[in-house]
């Protein structure tokens, strides 16, 4: 099996997770997702309903996705080199 690419999978799963914080808060102006939004503004500093909340929630989600994304792909590089050591 092949190693991850941990910087990568970081920006990757942060832009992703970053472009669903901003369209939730840009579509919760209309209503819709204001639950997620106020769930997530407990922990996203600034991730309001608005414009600029989406804006901030998409900083926060691309700092969260690209931490957890990291964390993942080197937890994997880490399985995958205790199973290639052992299975030789």
């Amino acid at each position: 099996m092949e190693k991850l690419n941990v910087k990568a999978l970081a920006v990757g799963l942060g832009a992703s997770w970053a472009v669903c914080m901003l369209f939730v808060g840009w579509v919760s102006i209309f209503g819709w997702g204001t639950k997620f939004v106020e769930m997530m503004s407990s922990v996203y500093i600034g991730f309001t309903p608005t414009f600029l909340g989406g804006i901030i929630g998409a900083v926060w989600g691309f700092i969260d996705g690209a931490i957890g994304g990291a964390i993942i792909a080197f937890a994997y590089n880490a399985i995958v080199k205790r199973e290639s050591i052992t299975h030789g």
